[in-house]
């Protein structure tokens, strides 16, 4: 996300990359005459589908069965909604204009758990535990995933920042809370609370903070304008970008590499910079490298897979398969046709996600959706959707 997107955030519109709003996104056709109200269960409930899919569209939400790609149930839910795995096998949570809602996608419907607030924004599953952070509180909400099989809100920790701002949290295994720090005006840094919410470790040298990733051996570090901030073994280390302005705003990470990957921004002033170098962060030596890959990419490319490899797909269409310890492309992997991201970040682009080794690739220009084999390469699966979809994601067990 570039300043002027940042700016327009700053004044109370879109926040890039986690913020739902009241804005329609652009997906393409209507919900199908047969799709269930968001407060409206089915007379007869729907047979349960194991691992499955979901993709939203202008309206609602659409659940695929993970083998097929067929759309088994559509759930009408007006406005811009994101999707992220909630962390067992039956959930998605869901960020709607009014907060967060917690889709059984399994059992094919909205449950009534939700966390309310403005702006709901990253979800992050870590250690048996996710972590939901509200933009326009600055609420943290803590829960073990597998509570959620209970069918109500899950007992767990909340959290409340100094101020509001779009920020991100993540509970590590010794319940330590690293959360960031800022306001609606500036993001600085990030801090560190222990089981207790008593305050162990602060660092304010990461300007612009944003995303959050984790590697081997729970090193986690979150996106500054000018490189990342790593906390590891009760620490902070600042890992500073080779450009004045290197701004790495969106991470994934593998319990596979101790290596994160990251986008890697230097034009402060871009409308919307297409980068075409990612970054890798080893974390073990504190030491950031750029990739080239000859193409551009969005902040919906990045993912790692099975072994740790980092993934990135590019608007050549292909999957980059980068090395995350060599830092070169080994392989690239055709998976859609060539596209531009467009200016609106909540508007459809194509989009990867993983779980295990399958690589699912959404096509919006073309309604289609596509399931890869990673290590063959080879496309297993193809269909053409009723909508063009926006955000994909589906049900990931452990983490």
């Amino acid at each position: 996300m570039n300043r002027s997107m940042r700016n327009r955030a700053l004044t109370g519109t879109a926040l890039a990359l986690a913020v739902s709003t009241v804005l329609t996104a652009c997906g393409g056709g209507d919900s199908s005459s047969g799709a269930k109200s968001q407060d409206t269960a089915s007379a007869t409930p729907a047979a349960a589908v194991k691992d499955p899919l979901v993709v939203t569209f202008d309206g609602g939400l659409h659940i695929l069965d993970k083998d097929s790609l067929e759309v088994t149930e559509t759930i009408d839910l007006p406005g811009f909604n994101r999707v992220n795995p909630a962390g067992d096998k039956d959930h998605v949570v869901v960020s709607t204009d009014s907060g967060f809602r917690v889709l059984n996608a399994a059992a094919q419907t909205l449950t009534d758990i939700r966390y309310d607030g403005a702006k709901p924004g990253h979800v992050v599953r870590h250690g048996g535990k996710t972590v939901l952070f509200t933009d326009g509180t600055g609420e943290v909400n803590v829960f073990d995933p597998a509570d959620l099989s209970a069918g109500k809100k899950p007992e767990g920790r909340t959290y409340a920042s100094a101020e509001a701002h779009h920020g991100v949290a993540i509970e590590l295994t010794d319940g330590q809370l690293l959360t960031t720090l800022g306001n609606e005006e500036k993001r600085t840094g990030a801090l560190v609370l222990d089981a207790n919410d008593k305050e162990v470790a602060r660092n304010e040298d990461c300007p612009g903070v944003h995303g959050e990733a984790a590697a081997q051996g729970e090193a986690v570090a979150v996106g500054c304008e000018d490189g990342v901030l790593v906390y590891k073994d009760g620490a902070f280390t600042k890992v500073d970008a080779p450009d004045d302005y290197g701004r790495i705003g969106n991470q994934a990470g593998s319990e596979e590499s101790s290596v994160l990957l990251g986008d890697y921004k230097t034009d402060p002033d871009a409308e919307l910079e297409r980068p075409t170098r990612v970054s890798l962060i080893d974390t073990e030596k504190a030491e950031l490298r750029l990739v080239e890959l000859g193409t551009s990419y969005s902040f919906r490319s990045l993912a790692r897979g099975p072994h740790g490899e980092a993934l990135v797909l590019g608007t050549d269409g292909a999957i980059h398969v980068v090395d995350p310890d060599k830092g070169t492309v080994e392989k690239k992997i055709p998976a859609v046709g060539e596209w531009q991201e467009p200016l609106d970040w909540q508007q459809p682009r194509p989009t990867l996600f993983v779980r295990d080794h399958t690589a699912y690739v959404s096509e919006p220009g073309k309604k289609a959706l596509h399931a890869i084999d990673l290590e063959s390469g080879k496309k297993v699966k193809s269909v053409t959707l009723p909508q063009s979809t926006n955000e994909l994601s589906g049900t990931v067990a452990g983490h």
